[in-house]
């Protein structure tokens, strides 16, 4: 029992998918139509991508950049600006949740090294909106953009043209806090620990063979994504690839998410079924898909909200700038930023509180200066 409650808190999010799609199926009974509300698409291209990524980070490819990076600098602002920018830049096409699986631990690491504990909780909450910012500009960033990416049509140019405004407003305000979080120096501090911050957690993991087949394997997926290679081949590469080169990288895929997409579509599938429901949700979205997408992904997050929204309107362009930024605001807003805080509950756990009031109120100052940025583009 206790097991299955701690199942339960951890995967939250999936067992309401699965719960809505059981619900629904009371009243649309159960057939071989269910399997026409499944985007087999985006589950192959989201499945082969986590594949690539799980790879590439058990080399540790990804520190080893941060590392490359944080040796040619010793400022409190360059380390800070390394810091917050990695996961900005990066999470465009390694996906939000990998850059701060990466490179949180790592800026704990750092920070605590140098004798800047004070910085933990704003670094941190930084990196967390520099990942769901820089996420949103490419179909890669996150697996809402990926869904609806495909569902859509749009090209990779359109998709970027839609995005790059708050792209680009995002990486000056993420800057001007980076500048005004780095104002005092950090003197010789970085240089008076055992080793380096160049120097933390070096990976041994990195092989030409290995970091060439994942490279070819993720050209392979930007070609699927580039509509020039079929998913199923992509995905068949992957799975054939990893299990004879290495199985413990499918073992590190993200299987919750994928069986939380199903759920959603079969609810969503099942939803568009019954006319009442679906006139109302297209009444309440049609024509108000951003604010609304801002809005849901506050409560139940902005990836099922892009499932469920997708389902009751075609208006898809309002819907990738709302899901992307409804990342920002309440904490499960994009549930990447629970990665953060349990990093900081774990290392930090006498900073938690002031991370969760930093991170909200940070997060909501974003949101309105976006959300007035999409105001006047629109």
């Amino acid at each position: 029992m206790i097991s299955l409650i701690a199942f339960i808190k951890r995967e939250a999010v999936l067992c309401a998918a699965l719960l809505l799609a059981v619900i629904s199926a009371f009243f649309v009974t159960p057939s071989a139509a269910y399997a026409s509300y499944i985007d087999f698409h985006t589950l192959m291209l989201l499945f082969s991508l986590m594949c690539v990524m799980a790879d590439y980070q058990g080399m540790g490819l990804f520190r080893t950049i941060g590392q490359a990076l944080l040796g040619i600098t010793g400022s409190t602002r360059g380390i800070i600006l390394v810091l917050v920018f990695l996961p900005f830049f990066l999470s465009m096409i390694i996906t939000n949740d990998v850059a701060l699986i990466t490179f949180v631990p790592f800026a704990l690491t750092v920070l605590k090294m140098s004798h800047r504990e004070t910085l933990i909780v704003p670094v941190v909450g930084l990196q967390t909106i520099a990942a769901n910012l820089g996420s949103m500009l490419l179909p890669m960033g996150n697996p809402q953009n990926l869904y609806l990416y495909a569902k859509s049509g749009i090209s990779l140019g359109e998709f970027v043209m839609i995005m790059i405004p708050y792209t680009v407003i995002s990486g000056i305000l993420l800057l001007g806090c980076c500048l005004v979080a780095g104002r005092k120096k950090l003197s010789d501090a970085v240089n008076s620990g055992s080793e380096s911050p160049s120097r933390v957690g070096s990976a041994q993991g990195i092989t030409g063979v290995s970091l060439l087949m994942a490279t070819v394997l993720f050209f392979m997926a930007f070609c699927t994504i580039m509509k020039w290679c079929p998913v199923w081949l992509l995905a068949l590469c992957v799975l054939l690839y990893y299990l004879i080169a290495d199985r413990k990288v499918l073992a590190r895929v993200d299987y919750s998410l994928l069986l939380t997409f199903i759920g959603f579509f079969i609810f969503i599938g099942n939803m568009k079924q019954l006319p009442a429901f679906s006139t109302f949700f297209q009444g309440i979205v049609g024509g108000h898909e951003t604010p609304v997408a801002i809005a849901a992904s506050q409560i139940i997050s902005n990836v099922p909200a892009a499932l469920l929204l997708s389902g009751f309107t075609e208006n898809y362009r309002s819907l990738v700038i709302g899901t992307n930024l409804g990342g920002l605001g309440t904490l499960i807003a994009s549930m990447a930023s629970l990665i953060s805080f349990k990093q900081i509950a774990r290392e930090c756990p006498e900073s938690k509180g002031r991370y969760f009031i930093w991170f909200t109120v940070s997060n909501i100052a974003f949101l309105v200066v976006l959300g007035a940025a999409w105001f006047f583009i629109r």
